[in-house]
């Protein structure tokens, strides 16, 4: 089964020696990922603040600046990993590296059929 690893961070967080190591682990990361061919895809995401939100309200669509939540942890990245199960799943996003305050949501992936 495949859950999203979906990490959450504090933007402001940006100490150089911190983030090269954090930067580092992440490839380590992805590199474990590969090897045991958990790895299905994964990306991080450019700042909050480059966001587009397209927001539907009784049927009308409007284009806001900025991510859909303003919090002080936004979404930063993600890994799709393929799991045994949800046990896997989270043992897999307790790896995954980030600053002092970051949190990383596990959630399964409702597959959608296959049309055609």
């Amino acid at each position: 089964m495949q859950y999203l690893l979906i990490i959450y961070s504090d933007e402001a967080f940006s100490e150089p020696a911190a983030m090269q190591e954090i930067t580092a682990a992440h490839m380590r990361l992805g590199a474990e990922l590969q090897e045991t061919g958990a790895m299905v895809g994964g990306n991080r995401l450019k700042p909050s603040n480059t966001a587009t939100t397209v927001k539907t309200s009784a049927g009308v669509q409007s284009l806001h600046d900025g991510p859909y939540a303003e919090t002080r942890e936004q979404l930063a990245g993600y890994y799709l990993v393929e799991a045994a199960d949800l046990d896997a799943a989270i043992a897999w996003g307790r790896k995954i590296p980030g600053g002092p305050n970051y949190a990383v949501e596990v959630r399964p992936v409702w597959p959608v059929p296959q049309m055609g």
